[in-house]
């Protein structure tokens, strides 16, 4: 995030002296200037400067990246997508106002945004009951899936997505079963038995079929398929150890989340599972030295680490330790249609909730070159600009018949940490004509003239005309 984005933090000044209970005038004393000019920074008319923001670091007990990160944006953007909804249609509610409550008022502006996805979900229930009347037995089941991930999402957005009590958890482990590079699936399979009486074993895909890893707790053994490479065998061994010997701090910090629903939880500790097993195959101080001294480059530490290319880019968007930070980074995967499997927000990088992702967006390239990779700058709407890496996720091969679903991921991280990836080597990181325009996604998008629209913007009308024909799909009326 820019120098000038952090700079407008007024409304987190106001809400922390509000926490702490002080005074405008008490807190003015503390930092050594003016009850005056802290009211104007609270209103946003003067901006927290360096060294006010390092004052208020040693007066008060915060971390300063933490507190210079505006998460106003994210607010925002959820909210934008909010009322472009044709449920708001009359409204016109103005991009200044829209940013002014997510601004003053961020719980708010989250309970408008969980309420709307409260409607979203009956809106979607509804039309699948219509849908469904015609055969009966299309009636079970109809909560949808995508409201507990969501939640779930939010919840490791909240936390910067990195869980401090699991990498300890995994140094602590990597330690005391004396784990190597060298021989990593070894070294996890007899720890796996000598400390909890598990075996593991490899089994052919014949019998496996598409399971690529079941527990069998009658032999007390993990089958792992034939079809996992060796990274992703070491994964599930991981996995299988956090499952088995960290059951107590999974259960807590599910606990700790106070998700909504039993889904939400159950997706949740299964998320906890596999953020342990990739901190545990890249323990957080190695893995943060080796990609800072490799300038993030993700293959050499793909090869380094003996793990996949997805589960790099996952890692390096977990580097938020305090004191010991990475460059901020989002990560995605999507498939050939553009839906979204995974995404983990970052680097004030703001994904939409509902729909899919922008056809102009690098990672869409990667499907036409299998294994290779693809930079792009972007530039959102907002003037915000990014760093994107993407690249095609290596498949699980499913022998000469077997279908090859085919994934692409993607990192990012704001156009000012650049300069600390080897993807921004030679190129003109401040130029804006070298960054491709894109947005979050058409529905909520603002770019009118784009030609590559999946859908028109829904705060707009459409102009028709049966006698014209442009290259754009959708022609707007004026606003």
């Amino acid at each position: 995030m820019s120098v000038e984005k952090k700079a407008m933090l007024g409304h987190k000044v106001r809400r922390y002296r509000q926490e702490q209970s002080l005074s405008q005038t008490e807190m003015a004393e503390m930092l050594e200037i003016s009850p005056s000019y802290l009211n104007l920074i609270e209103h946003n008319q003067r901006p927290v400067t360096v060294p006010l923001l390092f004052r208020l670091g040693q007066v008060f007990p915060i971390d300063l990246r933490e507190f210079a990160q505006d998460e106003s944006a994210a607010l925002a953007a959820g909210l934008r997508e909010v009322f472009s909804d044709p449920l708001f249609e009359g409204l016109k509610v103005r991009e200044q106002e829209i940013r002014e409550v997510a601004e003053v008022s961020p719980i708010a502006t989250q309970a408008v945004m969980n309420l709307y996805k409260a409607y979203a979900e009956m809106r979607e229930d509804s039309q699948a009951l219509v849908e469904s009347m015609a055969d009966p037995r299309k009636l079970q089941g109809l909560d949808s899936q995508v409201f507990p991930i969501e939640e779930v999402r939010d919840y490791q957005q909240s936390q910067s997505n990195h869980f401090p009590e699991l990498e300890s958890a995994a140094e602590a482990l990597w330690q005391d079963a004396e784990l190597n590079g060298g021989d990593l699936y070894q070294g996890l399979a007899r720890h796996l038995q000598a400390t909890h009486d598990i075996g593991a074993k490899v089994m052919p895909v014949d019998i496996m079929g598409e399971t690529l890893r079941r527990y069998d707790f009658h032999r007390r053994r993990v089958l792992l398929s034939e079809m996992l490479p060796a990274s992703g065998r070491c994964f599930q061994l991981a996995v299988q150890l956090a499952l088995s010997g960290q059951a107590e701090l999974l259960d807590r910090m599910v606990d700790k989340a106070d998700l909504s629903s039993s889904d939400a939880k159950k997706l949740f500790r299964i998320g906890l599972a596999g953020y342990f097993a990739g901190a545990l195959l890249m323990p957080y101080e190695a893995f943060l030295a080796s990609a800072e001294e490799l300038r993030y480059d993700l293959e050499i530490l793909q090869n380094r680490f003996g793990v996949s290319f997805e589960q790099v880019c996952h890692r390096l968007s977990t580097l938020q330790r305090r004191g010991a930070r990475g460059v901020p980074f989002f990560f995605i995967r999507i498939d050939h249609a553009g839906n979204i499997s995974k995404r983990l927000s970052g680097a004030g990088f703001n994904f939409a909730r509902f729909g899919g992702t922008c056809p102009r967006w690098v990672i869409h390239d990667a499907f036409r070159s299998p294994g290779g990779i693809h930079t792009q700058q972007a530039r959102l709407p907002d003037g915000s600009a990014f760093l994107t890496i993407a690249r095609t996720v290596d498949p699980i091969l499913g022998g000469y018949r077997g279908r090859l679903p085919r994934l692409a991921v993607a990192v990012g991280c704001d156009m000012a940490q650049a300069k600390h990836l080897v993807y921004g080597d030679g190129r003109d990181l401040k130029s804006k004509q070298a960054a491709t325009e894109v947005g979050v996604s058409c529905r909520v998008c603002e770019r009118l003239d784009c030609g590559q629209r999946a859908h028109p913007p829904l705060n707009h009308r459409l102009r028709l005309d049966e006698n014209v024909r442009r290259i754009a799909p959708f022609a707007i009326a004026p606003s």
